[in-house]
């Protein structure tokens, strides 16, 4: 028995391997000309033509039943997916939501209409989808949500705000948690999940300018816009519970790894050469990739989990966590690296990808969770409070 087997790490079965090889290809080809400071963009980068070819390679909704428009594949073979779409920096930004947790949402909670209708076009790449969790003067506080649905003759009316949202200008659809009973102060109670139509009227969406210059972030407004009867998914009241099981999808795939992969890759690609080489750098490389070695085992484990059904709400905070710190360590070990050197001879790409890279780092452990908030849900989970 080798090492690696003896310490029980989950593989990834050998006919979802296998799709690497046709996927590698594939971008290889489509990112042949694309400079690294914009494949550093990758998941927030928005490019529908992209999503829809994925779609038509049968590579969008690889886990959605047939019957759907989806694969019937497992977790894995989407991880395998995610994975080379984020080591190639592809522009997947545009189906990103929908394709990780709104369609696995709706798979799980609901209607069977509501599975006939918005499930293919997911799959086809046509169909993007926002989540409408975070709002103004809350923090992290996702359980004092103040936008409401209130009920009526026709289906709902939705009064509120979010903020946060990522390209939701560019999307269809939110799938929104509003409060449908009580107050903020019942907390978890009285919570609900909506799908709501971003082109109805009273919707306005405004996107927000980051440091980078980019504005994937939006608010989006909410005045009196009429949701039919068929807007709410699950069960009415049963919004926390379906929010957190849809957070773990958001909270444990390779995303949480390879943020700053791309910007790693240039660096390495700088170090083999004799001019970048230093004792320095090949240790600093040993050490992030001693780092990111370990998360990766961990985050093929917790998709073990989702292919048997699992909700590793808790795992998947953790290795969020943990691959947020690696992936901020990124651009400031490098930074320090190339700015310690005496030789100014260093790549202008290379420069323009740890300047964007460093500029947006920040939102890594703020997106999908706060640090404080995770490091609060693992205490609860392993019954430290």
């Amino acid at each position: 028995m080798s090492t690696l087997d003896s310490l029980n790490l989950t593989r990834i079965p050998a006919n979802d391997e296998a799709l690497r090889t046709e996927v590698r290809a594939f971008l290889r080809d489509a990112m042949r000309e694309v400079p690294a400071h914009i494949r550093a963009k990758s998941w927030s980068g928005y490019d529908p033509a992209f999503s829809r070819e994925l779609g038509r390679r049968g590579w969008l909704g690889i886990t959605f039943p047939t019957q759907y428009g989806g694969g019937g594949r497992n977790a894995f073979a989407r991880y395998v997916l995610v994975e080379e779409f984020l080591n190639f920096g592809a522009p997947v930004g545009s189906h990103w939501i929908a394709d990780r947790q709104s369609g696995p949402l709706i798979l799980k909670y609901g209607t069977e209409a509501q599975k006939q209708f918005y499930l293919s076009p997911i799959c086809r790449g046509e169909s993007f989808f926002c989540i409408g969790m975070s709002e103004p003067n809350s923090g992290s506080d996702l359980a004092s949500v103040k936008t409401r649905a209130t009920k009526t003759d026709q289906g709902w009316s939705l009064s509120g705000q979010k903020i946060w949202t990522t390209n939701a200008h560019h999307c269809h659809y939110m799938i929104a948690l509003v409060r449908t009973s009580g107050e903020t102060q019942d907390r978890h109670q009285g919570l609900s999940q909506v799908i709501v139509d971003l082109s109805l009227p009273g919707v306005t969406v405004r996107p927000i300018t980051d440091l980078s210059g980019d504005s994937h972030f939006c608010e989006v407004f909410f005045d009196n816009v009429q949701l039919q009867d068929d807007a709410l998914i699950g069960a009415e009241g049963q919004g926390w519970e379906q929010v957190t099981a849809e957070l773990a999808f958001e909270r444990s795939g390779p995303e949480r790894l390879y943020s700053s992969i791309v910007l790693f890759d240039e660096w390495l690609a700088f170090i083999r050469t004799p001019q970048g080489r230093t004792p320095e750098s090949v240790r600093l490389a040993g050490k992030i990739v001693s780092q990111l070695a370990p998360l990766r085992a961990m985050s093929v484990a917790i998709t073990e989990k989702l292919t048997r059904g699992e909700s590793p709400v808790v795992e998947a905070a953790l290795v969020k966590d943990l691959g947020t710190g690696v992936e901020q360590l990124i651009p400031g070990a490098i930074a320090d690296d190339l700015f310690s050197r005496e030789s100014q001879d260093i790549p202008l790409e290379l420069l323009r990808t740890l300047n964007y890279v460093t500029q947006v780092a920040p939102s890594y452990s703020l997106r999908g969770g706060t640090r404080d908030i995770l490091r609060g849900m693992i205490a609860r989970g392993l019954g430290l409070r």
